[in-house]
């Protein structure tokens, strides 16, 4: 991720946690303004999805779209993304398509 850090403190899932999210069938987003130039993204996949190797599978492919996409995010957010069991079994494009849809309701993707 050239612009973005990875989102690992806990106080700061729990800030965007008590915002309103969009959600969809795959996804729930969480965004909230930083304050800063650049995005910090943070992931989360819970126990319920499966073992380990189905929540690192699901936190890799969710980490490849966002830097795929990354040039299409306006910078200075902070963003969560929660994986729902759906996505487990999502093909890419589907999972693609539905990130990008919440990242456009949240209003942090770059008109182009």
């Amino acid at each position: 991720m050239k612009f973005s850090y990875a989102l690992k403190l806990n106080h700061i899932f729990r800030r965007l946690y008590a915002t309103s999210g969009h959600a969809n069938g795959y996804l729930v987003l969480y965004a909230k303004p930083n304050g800063s130039a650049t995005n910090r993204v943070g992931i989360t996949a819970s126990k319920k999805l499966g073992h380990a190797v189905v929540r690192n599978r699901v936190r890799r492919r969710l980490r490849e779209i966002y830097r795929l996409n990354e040039d299409r995010f306006a910078p200075g957010w902070d963003i969560v993304v929660v994986a729902r069991s759906r996505c487990i079994a999502a093909p890419f494009e589907k999972l693609t398509a539905a990130y990008l849809s919440l990242a456009e309701k949240a209003g942090i993707l770059i008109d182009q």
